[in-house]
Order: C-alpha cells, then structure tokens, then sequence
C-alpha cells in the first residue's frame, strides 16, 4: 500500500513538472518613464522688445507753474532683462530688472497758461516735441507654473528718461523774461510699473515671454504721465 501510494505521488509531481513546463515564458515589463517636470529656479539674462503708447507732458519738464498739456506719445523699445526667480510646487516668485532703449515720442502745438490764463498779455505759442528715450523697471514677478508655461503678474519701481524741446512760432519767444530759460529739457523721472505676462519654457534653459506693462512716471508737481508697453522677449536661465 505504502509503494501504491509513493508511486502515485511521483506520477503526479512528473505531471505537474511537464505541465509547467509547457506555460509561454512571461515577459519582463520595464519601468514606465516618467516625463520630466519643467524648472523654472534659476538666474536669467534676455532680451526684450517691442512698442510703448501714451501720454506726456513735455511742459512739466520746464517747470510745475503750468497747465497741463498732455500730448499723445507711441514708438519703439529694446533691451535687456537680469533676474531670478524660484520654484515652489506650481507657484514662481522672482525679481527682474530691465533696461530698455525707447524712442517714444509725439508732437503738437502748446500755448502754455497758468490758471488757465496766458502767460503775460502777449501769450506765447510753442511747437513742442515730447519724447521718452530710456525706460527701466525693477520689479517682483508671482506666477502659476503649469509645467513649461509660467503666467504671471509683476510690479515694481520705473524710471524714465523723458525730454522736450518747443520752437516758438508766436508770441513772446523762448526765454524772454525768464518764461522759458530755453527750449530743450531732459530728466530722469521716477515712476511704478505693474502688468501680467505669460512665459513659454520650449528647452530646459530657453524661454519666451510675451508682457504687457503699465508704467506711471512722475513729473513736476502733481503732473503724470505713462506708457503702455507690450514686449516679446527671449531668456536664458542658468
């Protein structure tokens, strides 16, 4: 009985064996990869570029007595952008400054009053030219990240060079009795910057960004005047 039961044992053992035996291989599956997550921490350096339209001014650079005689501005900008900004799950926070060359400008006719009267019985009238050469920005940047994109709001501290130069076509001429010392004025004139921006990450180190900014600049007295800007531009982080 005991040889009976042994060798029904070992039969079975043979055929489970063979049976094994039999069964397809099973393949090796590999380790999915994982799609890299896009950085933006890191310094940066770029350019920018693009077109500023607005209001100035040219008389607040002469002096803070007179009226205000705005007159309509737009043009060109290009130039550079330093800053640094880090990563934090989907939130970016940073600083950037830029400096940039403008050449926005307008142009009118302008009769200067004081109290909305003329300036002496014979008045004076000018051609006037107002323009913005140089504009610069320090600011802070927020942003979501949604992987390669960055949207953003920025604010921060301008400042503009703005100038102005008139012809005298009527009137007293420029500089009679110390009205106007002369006919041509530049400044540096402090301001705010604030706007919103998206940013495009197409390599790990390359980006492209395009922005609209507000820029406010003080001038004599209460005066003020802005530009609004949208710039492109192109950044490379380290």
């Amino acid at each position: 009985m005991k040889k009976l039961i042994m060798g029904v044992a070992l039969a079975a053992f043979s055929a489970a064996t063979a049976s094994a035996a039999d069964l397809p291989m099973q393949s090796y599956k590999s380790t999915p990869v994982v799609a890299q997550v896009y950085n933006w921490t890191g310094m940066y350096v770029g350019v920018n570029g693009g077109y500023g339209w607005g209001t100035q001014d040219p008389l607040t650079l002469f002096s803070n007595r007179f009226d205000r005689s705005p007159f309509s501005i737009s043009g060109g900008m290009f130039g550079g952008t330093i800053g640094a900004q880090i990563q934090q799950g989907y939130v970016v926070l940073g600083i950037e400054g830029d400096l940039d060359w403008a050449n926005i400008k307008g142009s009118g006719t302008s009769t200067p009053t004081i109290g909305g009267g003329l300036l002496f019985p014979a008045g004076i009238a000018l051609n006037m030219a107002a323009k913005t050469s140089a504009v610069g920005t320090a600011r802070i940047r927020a942003g979501v990240a949604m992987n390669n994109w960055l949207f953003y709001a920025t604010g921060g501290a301008a400042f503009v060079k703005s100038s102005a130069s008139g012809t005298s076509i009527g009137g007293l001429a420029c500089g009679t009795l110390g009205v106007f010392p002369n006919c041509s004025a530049s400044s540096w004139r402090p301001g705010l910057a604030a706007g919103l921006g998206a940013e495009w990450g197409f390599a790990q180190n390359w980006s492209a960004k395009l922005e609209y900014l507000y820029i406010a600049s003080m001038g004599s007295g209460i005066s003020l005047d802005y530009i609004n800007s949208v710039r492109a531009g192109i950044n490379y982080r380290f």
